[in-house]
């Protein structure tokens, strides 16, 4: 049965914000180029452990420097990070991530180039490589998942829309190996519940393996919300994998 499961943590969920975490002793750096991008490196860092790679796609309003807000309350010690930016700046009117076919390509390129520049400076599993993102940052993760699922362990979309047109579908068969997280704010104006239900149950009739949940706050990342994507993401690595 489809259904929205309900979250039984702390009824208060504070929006994120700059002051609320501080980066200290792990890795946060940014590189200004073409495509600038955010690493986020954890606590101890070991060479030679291969680490899970969360990719993380920005919300309007914001760039890559979310990552250094969105980190410490998913784990300061679990991963490897990178978070390229949007195609608009954070200051321009519209989404970061729009959905033309050419920003499609073009946030592709990004997201993949981020990836192998964190890979020549921290050591990840490139089977355990995680697309997340937040609101239009959500929907754009949704998209290149779905259209390179086997670049991908999981896809997370929070306050994200799955994308419509320019067929997400494409490559159905393959993606359907591709566990989904999807997070909704109760109440959430841009992406309310019922289009969460919407999205759920068309991704269930195509046959995805997704998880959805609801939490009492409306358009804003909270603490407990990320805190969930690093139970979920520790779920699918110690899964047992099928034969």
């Amino acid at each position: 049965m489809n259904r929205i499961e309900q979250s039984t943590r702390s009824p208060k969920q504070p929006t994120i914000a700059s002051s609320q975490f501080e980066i200290t002793s792990a890795s946060f750096s940014r590189v200004a180029s073409d495509a600038p991008h955010a690493i986020f490196a954890p606590l101890h860092y070991e060479r030679n452990y291969d680490y899970p790679l969360i990719v993380w796609l920005h919300g309007p309003g914001s760039d890559e420097r979310q990552l250094r807000h969105v980190m410490p309350a998913v784990s300061m010690r679990n991963y490897v990070a990178v978070a390229p930016r949007g195609l608009a700046a954070k200051d321009e009117p519209g989404s970061p991530w729009p959905q033309s076919p050419e920003a499609i390509h073009r946030a592709e390129q990004r997201i993949f180039d981020s990836i192998d520049a964190t890979a020549g400076k921290f050591r990840f599993s490139s089977e355990r490589v995680f697309l997340a993102g937040f609101g239009d940052g959500g929907t754009m993760a949704f998209r290149v998942a779905m259209n390179h699922p086997e670049r991908f362990a999981g896809v997370l979309s929070l306050c994200g829309a799955f994308p419509t047109g320019q067929t997400p579908f494409g490559r159905l068969p393959e993606a359907r190996r591709l566990p989904v997280f999807m997070a909704v704010g109760r109440d959430s104006r841009r992406y309310p519940p019922e289009d969460a239900c919407a999205d759920l149950r068309l991704l269930h009739a195509a046959g995805l393996s997704i998880t959805l949940r609801q939490y009492p706050s409306a358009d804003q990342i909270s603490p407990q919300m990320l805190g969930d994507v690093d139970r979920w993401i520790i779920e699918m690595i110690t899964a047992p994998r099928e034969q």
